[in-house]
């Protein structure tokens, strides 16, 4: 995705499935610390309305952000964690009956 990268990995066997995990890191690349404190801010926030809601909880999150993430807009953001999500195949699809 242009504006970050995700990654997922199994969650390990010694932690508490029940609590969805994301980790966020942004390299010194992106710009000085008030740009990459933003770009941080921005991937929390969409995380939190996309991942909690969305992801399946037995897998850890990382979220790269990348430079376009500044200039990107928040809805793009959120579509794109959205689309990224459906590629690794880490929906939460929930069974309706």
């Amino acid at each position: 995705m242009p504006g970050f990268v995700l990654q997922a990995a199994p969650v390990p066997d010694e932690v508490d499935p029940a609590a969805v995990r994301v980790g966020f890191t942004v390299s010194r690349k992106v710009g000085n610390a008030v740009t990459r404190n933003r770009v941080r801010r921005r991937l929390r926030e969409v995380a939190r309305l996309v991942i909690g809601a969305q992801a399946r909880p037995d897998l850890d999150y990382v979220l790269v952000g990348r430079q376009a993430a500044i200039r990107r807009d928040f809805a793009a953001l959120q579509r794109e964690l959205l689309e990224a999500l459906k590629r690794l195949r880490a929906l939460n699809v929930v069974a309706t009956p």
